[in-house]
């Protein structure tokens, strides 16, 4: 099977190891991945903030990048169900004047795959081969879960990790307050948010928290540090590419 992957800003400027990691454990799995270095925004922050327009551009140059990267792979694989949800769900509302351009962005939509979701949906997998010692809790990323129904997957992924002691937090599937431009417009609840999040965190005795977004990790990760945590964070691309037994450990 041969993949595309779309990297998303947020990975790209801030987080480029997750983009790595991820492709790292998608070769190990026999994926022949590829990159289209020409890929930028998926729209999502203009759309979000009610740039119709500026969105409208932004999304047609990458859904055109995308049909292009179709031709030659199976699916689109995105470490981000922010991103995906934008492309799969918003994408057909977006171009909604455009019958030719609403039918491309479906076609396109239904091959591109949160990158839990096409681990567990398409390839089958839920042990990927990790290994990685402690207690760990995941975080649902609202548009992965509530846009995309994907909330199962990574559990699975996770639990399946040697060494690895899954725990559920409480409020797991409540929103960390990030939310994007929402953080920037209305930062005191954003920080509430995040504090209520963090507390859960916290109280799981988990030693480590996975989430699927790296919006939420930056969130999340912000506002534990703030607090004095221990707790670290990962995406789940860099749990899933651990290897405790060879003295290597994913980047936090």
């Amino acid at each position: 099977m041969k993949v595309s992957v779309f990297i998303t800003c947020l990975v790209d400027q801030l987080y480029p190891s997750v983009g790595l990691k991820m492709c790292e454990t998608l070769e190990r799995l026999g994926v022949e991945v590829a990159f289209n270095a020409a890929q930028t925004c998926c729209g999502q922050p203009a759309y979000n903030t009610g740039y119709r327009e500026q969105a409208h551009e932004v999304a047609r140059a990458t859904l055109r990048l995308l049909a292009g990267e179709l031709e030659t792979s199976d699916f689109v694989v995105v470490p981000s169900g922010s991103c995906t949800a934008m492309i799969r769900k918003l994408y057909p509302t977006l171009f909604a004047a455009s019958e030719e351009l609403r039918a491309e962005s479906l076609r396109v939509g239904a091959r591109v795959l949160e990158y839990s979701e096409f681990l567990v949906d398409v390839l089958g997998v839920e042990d990927v081969g990790a290994s990685f010692q402690g207690r760990v809790t995941y975080h649902s990323s609202c548009h992965l879960l509530r846009e995309l129904g994907v909330g199962a997957q990574p559990r699975k992924l996770i639990a399946a990790v040697r060494g690895c002691e899954f725990v559920e937090a409480e409020g797991a599937d409540v929103c960390c307050g990030f939310g994007g431009t929402f953080a920037l417009k209305y930062p005191d609840i954003s920080a509430a948010i995040a504090e209520e999040k963090a507390g859960g965190i916290e109280r799981s005795g988990a030693g480590t928290v996975v989430t699927c977004d790296v919006g939420c990790l930056m969130q999340t990760a912000g506002m534990l540090s703030r607090r004095g945590s221990e707790v670290r964070c990962l995406h789940l691309a860099e749990l899933l590419a651990a290897r405790t037994q060879d003295g290597a450990e994913p980047n936090a």
